[in-house]
């Protein structure tokens, strides 16, 4: 079958994107530059989202105590040993919200990055709370001569889910976020993480239907993990019946089903979370790694015949 993303994979896959993108492997080397989050510092509330730890996402060489440039290197290094083949770079600012400085300060920070002849553009992680026109406008500049995307974390469709968690913004907020950036001629990615307290699974399927109609290049894919020293540690110990975690093989059918009703345009960039064992608070999948998840999640697409917007109505 010819799927209208030009590749035999059932998704629209990243991988294939990016080949297609480049001509060649381009791999993101992360940086924390030393942000926070208006639901850290105060201004929304402190102690953040109820799930976040950035600690447990961050490689080694990541850290805010070192600099922009001495974080890349050690990426480039790390990378370099881990991915031949790469020799071309995305900086990935990812930790907590990379757009909530004053544009001078985001200039002087992004531009340190781009200083490197290696590094040919920017993945800028951010809450859709934290951007404004002038910004934006920014961005639609860089994106002329460099890659550029904003992904917004989303995280769920439902504004009572958004204040069960925190996050301190409305799902109408991350609409009007994503429509703005996508005007200006950014590219657009999102977040959305699955297993949310007092969400049912019919609730969370349908947020394919919902994100399908908003311009989003990119989208990534959590299942909720309980993370320690954060809030949901917290209450997952005393009341774990508040939680209803999926499965490895429940999140294999429900993944398969919202593929099937999501946009075919929208690329996959990943479709759950890894966190290094030391920091789960709560069940895991074992030794299951993101590569052999996909390649289960491959093989119950081919058993099923199906694949991404078989599903889909654009109505």
């Amino acid at each position: 079958m010819q799927y209208p993303w030009q590749h035999n994979r059932r998704f629209n896959a990243y991988a294939q994107y990016f080949k297609k993108q480049f001509g060649e492997r381009v791999q993101k080397l992360t940086i924390d530059a030393g942000f926070t989050c208006p639901n850290r510092d105060g201004t929304l509330g402190v102690g953040g989202c109820t799930y976040c730890n950035n600690d447990a996402f961050n490689p080694s060489y990541c850290h805010s105590s070192k600099s922009i440039k001495e974080q890349i290197q050690e990426g480039i290094e790390f990378h370099a040993n881990r991915y031949r083949r790469a020799d071309k770079f995305l900086a990935y600012f990812q930790a907590y919200s990379n757009t909530y400085k004053p544009l001078d300060e985001l200039k002087r920070l992004y531009e340190q990055a781009l200083n490197r002849k290696e590094v040919i553009g920017l993945v800028i992680g951010t809450r859709p709370d934290c951007v404004d026109d002038q910004k934006l406008e920014y961005f639609n500049e860089l994106s002329k001569e460099y890659y550029v995307i904003i992904e917004y974390g989303i995280e769920s469709c439902y504004n009572k889910t958004l204040e069960r968690i925190r996050r301190g913004h409305s799902f109408e907020q991350s609409k009007d976020a994503i429509k703005a950036t996508s005007a200006m001629g950014i590219r657009t990615g999102a977040h959305l993480i699955f297993g949310l307290p007092g969400e049912s699974r019919e609730e969370m399927l349908k947020q394919a239907e919902i994100i399908s109609k908003l311009p989003l290049n990119n989208i990534k894919f959590h299942q909720l993990q309980i993370i320690k020293n954060t809030p949901f540690a917290d209450e997952y110990k005393n009341n774990p019946e508040n939680f209803e975690m999926f499965s490895l093989e429940e999140y294999l059918d429900f993944i398969v089903k919202f593929l099937e009703r999501l946009n075919p345009n929208i690329v996959i960039e990943r479709f759950a979370g890894e966190v290094p064992p030391r920091f789960l608070a709560g069940p895991g999948w074992g030794s299951i790694r993101n590569d052999q998840f996909l390649n289960l999640l491959e093989k119950r697409l081919e058993e099923l015949d199906t694949w991404q917007g078989k599903k889909y109505n654009n109505r």
